[in-house]
């Protein structure tokens, strides 16, 4: 099939899925598609995995690189139109706290998820090399902007809680793409990295991205200053968070950090000195309705997805497995960042609770672990992280914001807190 047709076959799944969604189940657009696409599926495999037509869905998924689709489609796009609508003088408040979520705490997420499915893998039987569970730590410990942008609109949460989780979800793909090259470079027995070595990579990556986003972002506010005409204006904001997005890419800096920073700096400094009303209320527009497409196709994709994976009982184990272990490096993780940044005791109680049940993950996971190569277990991993990723999305993203309401009844009881 050709890239046309794919994108079409796509499209139309995805369009179908959100229309079943609205007209009978009325769930949030994103959830709701993920829902009827993995419900299509698995109605698909379970009653019907012997006949053509389901031959055909799968034929049809095996032509999408799902990583392809991420990184070098979507993401760019959406972690632009994402970090575009946020606040910067809010955000800098709770740098801090920020920074250790978004590098100590996947560090320590990686660590704790790492040993803990390699350890539950083996006493359930199943064992897989500990430094292939380590890649997977690495590659399921950052949260996901897009899964967390899109559900912290109506979820409700805290202000302070709400700057730590779309802070750290926008800034800790550079320290997990850094983990995820090291671990992978080891698992596939490309030698150990120095220390000179990694902290050079790191440097790379990370200011590296920051330092080209801060270039990308000054240059289009500059022009945008000399244009006025909205067409143009946006025309110019899509060339930086695409051209932006493969040039980071050819100069091997982190490409996601590139593209939130350029964000950041034009949906808060371009915004308020480069654009008139007219240009403001249709670019943030345009950017709003592009994110919430692509959402949906992403999150369309997700669903569908799961044509593509294996279900046989030790993959299932190791999904068992994978959940429990992330949450609870998921707390750990928050705990000691937060204890580290010395937030100030009684002014965010929940704060934890919070942050740990709003860690979501989303197609990033999944696109870094289809990229994985054939490594010994790679089955068990990708089954484990499409399954972490569909309790994020299926469980966490829809109760976090009944969580947060219980949260202030509980504080608007005498004695409760």
């Amino acid at each position: 099939m050709t890239l046309f047709e794919v994108s079409g076959a796509v499209l139309t799944a995805v369009a179908i899925f959100g229309y079943i969604n609205h007209r009978f189940i009325r769930l949030p657009d994103t959830l709701g598609t993920t829902v009827v696409g993995l419900v299509a599926s698995l109605v698909l495999l379970l009653f019907g995995f012997s006949g053509s037509g389901v031959r055909q869905a799968q034929a049809l998924i095996q032509h999408i690189d799902f990583s392809e689709v991420v990184f070098h489609g979507l993401l760019g796009l959406l972690l632009f139109a994402g970090s575009l609508h946020v606040n910067f003088s809010e955000l800098k408040t709770r740098l801090l706290p920020i920074f250790l979520l978004a590098t100590l705490g996947v560090v320590s997420s990686t660590l704790v998820v790492g040993y803990g499915l390699h350890y539950g893998l083996l006493l359930a039987g199943q064992p897989i090399p500990l430094l292939h569970c380590l890649v997977f730590g690495a590659l399921i410990s950052p949260t996901d902007p897009i899964a967390v942008l899109g559900i912290l609109k109506k979820a409700g949460a805290p202000k302070n809680v709400e700057l730590k989780i779309t802070g750290e979800s926008l800034f800790n793909d550079g320290t997990a793409v850094v983990a995820f090259l090291l671990l992978l470079g080891l698992a596939s027995g490309k030698g150990a990295p120095t220390v000179g070595g990694t902290m050079l990579l790191l440097v790379k990556e990370v200011a590296g991205g920051i330092g080209l986003g801060l270039l990308l972002g000054w240059g289009v506010v500059r022009l945008l200053r000399d244009v006025d005409s909205y067409l143009v204006e946006i025309l110019t904001t899509l060339a930086a968070a695409i051209g932006g997005y493969g040039l980071a890419e050819a100069l091997h800096v982190s490409a996601p950090l590139t593209v939130v920073v350029a964000g950041l700096m034009v949906g808060n400094k371009g915004a308020t000195r480069a654009m008139s009303e007219a240009t403001r209320e249709h670019l943030f527009s345009f950017w709003t309705l592009l994110d919430e497409i692509l959402n949906l196709v992403l999150f369309g994709l997700i669903g569908i997805m799961i044509l593509a994976l294996s279900f046989g009982l030790e993959n299932i184990v190791a999904a068992a497995i994978a959940i429990p272990v992330v949450l609870i490096a998921r707390w750990l993780s928050v705990v000691v960042s937060l204890g580290l940044s010395r937030v100030e005791r009684g002014s965010e109680p929940h704060a934890v609770k919070v942050l740990t049940w709003g860690g979501l993950r989303g197609g990033i996971s999944i696109a870094l672990a289809l990229s994985l190569p054939q490594l010994e277990g790679r089955p068990m991993l990708i089954t484990a992280s499409y399954a972490v990723v569909l309790f994020s999305l299926l469980v966490q993203a829809p109760t976090l914001g009944p969580l947060i309401e219980r949260l202030r009844r509980e504080d608007a009881v005498p004695g409760r807190r």
